[in-house]
């Protein structure tokens, strides 16, 4: 008799093809944050082609439930998420994006069609196991307040309640055929910053009649750097860029204002919000002395994400069964953020990487350009590995 890793392996090689045409079109017809609703509606149109119950929740989520047939009250949940990014992809590619400045330039179409596909392997299965497996298919992860946090709030996580949640994402710096995971904390929170130094402009030949914003701003960023590197603690990384900065004066125009947005990361939510207290007064009493205002705006983002160490232990091992000791890879701390944070707050989560890159085939660009790609081969090890870590976890 087949053991249940190659029966998950023949289904693997079987859906393969499916697979990637549904990354494909997906691919093709990218939808930008809670705006997902074709994509939710073919995502809907083959699970009812799978006979696989659903519900919508955030508009365009859906969160499906596979019962196996035999007797257990195990739940667990699996996530993918659905949204693409405003990039114009580059041209030339025969599945490239169909949708003018939209792409899905952060693998969400491998994430979608990758779900479906272990779908359909642990729907082929069911009489294989017990217990229910919640598949939810999420909107909005790129954009604040993060599709995650909705679903939650909408019931993602009840009727029933899992007892662990696992999602994964593409790492084109990880080969394909490989998978990576760590323990513990593993990304970071993540927080837009927005700030406004108002002055007062004039001739730049005459700046003891002005309160110039420019030179004040450039004493807050300046200053406010001391927020990682001497309050924060050595052992917690933290994160503090200002990425914008307009200020639209002219060689001898001084401007009333300066405006600018950055980003705030670490891992410790307690750390998170002193920082936040520490960079406001920082920020607005260093303008207030040079006569100047300063508005400041922190937009609070994701929290961190922490992969439960029991979870992702045992994961980890279903992945070495499946793939081979050599084919797991150790992740460090990641410093990006993800709204699957939000899941990992509140049951036993595990996110795990999935390797898409191929240097042979010139496979390489991050996450977040318009030459991102991935090695489709890697389809099939993401829809197996997921199936067999689920059925593993269910005691199978």
């Amino acid at each position: 008799m087949a053991s249940i890793k190659e029966k998950v392996n023949a289904l693997a090689q079987q859906f393969f093809n499916e697979t990637v045409q549904t990354r494909r079109h997906l691919h093709q017809h990218p939808e930008l944050s809670f705006e997902e609703y074709n994509t939710s509606a073919y995502v809907k149109s083959i699970l009812q082609e799978l006979d696989i119950p659903f519900q919508e929740m955030a508009d365009t989520g859906i969160v499906a439930q596979i019962k196996g047939d035999l007797v257990s009250e195990e739940v667990i949940a699996l996530r993918g998420d659905m949204d693409a990014l405003p990039i114009q992809e580059v041209e030339g590619r025969s599945y490239g994006s169909q949708n003018p400045g939209v792409m899905h330039a952060c693998g969400h179409d491998v994430h979608t069609s990758s779900l479906l596909g272990t779908a359909k392997i642990l729907y082929a299965l069911k009489s294989e196991f017990g217990g229910i497996v919640k598949l939810i298919f999420q909107p909005g992860e790129e954009r604040l307040p993060g599709g995650a946090s909705i679903m939650i709030k909408e019931g993602a996580l009840q009727n029933p309640a899992p007892a662990a949640i696992i999602g994964q994402h593409v790492m084109p710096f990880i080969e394909a055929g490989k998978v990576g995971f760590r323990e513990g904390k593993y990304m970071a929170s993540c927080d837009e910053l927005f700030m406004t130094v108002k002055g007062r402009g004039g001739h730049g030949a005459h700046p003891h009649q002005n309160i110039d914003p420019i030179v004040i701003t450039a004493h807050i960023i300046t200053a406010l750097q001391q927020i990682a590197s001497r309050f924060a603690d050595p052992r917690t990384p933290t994160v503090l860029s200002f990425g914008k900065i307009v200020a639209n004066g002219a060689t001898n125009i001084v401007p009333d204002e300066v405006y600018l947005e950055g980003t705030f990361r670490t891992f410790d939510e307690k750390w998170r919000a002193e920082a936040h207290e520490k960079m406001l007064k920082m920020a607005t009493g260093m303008a207030e002395s040079m006569g100047a205002v300063c508005d400041f705006e922190i937009r609070k983002g994701y929290p961190f994400l922490i992969n439960n160490p029991e979870l992702t232990s045992a994961v980890r091992g279903f992945a070495e069964e499946y793939v081979g000791k050599e084919n797991v890879l150790d992740l460090d701390l990641w410093p990006a953020a993800e709204d699957f944070s939000y899941y990992s707050q509140e049951i036993n989560a595990c996110f795990y990487r999935l390797g898409t890159g191929n240097k042979s085939k010139g496979i390489q660009s991050a996450v977040h350009t318009s030459t991102f790609d991935v090695d489709e081969d890697a389809l099939q090890l993401s829809i197996g590995l997921m199936a067999y870590m689920t059925l593993r976890r269910l005691g199978y």
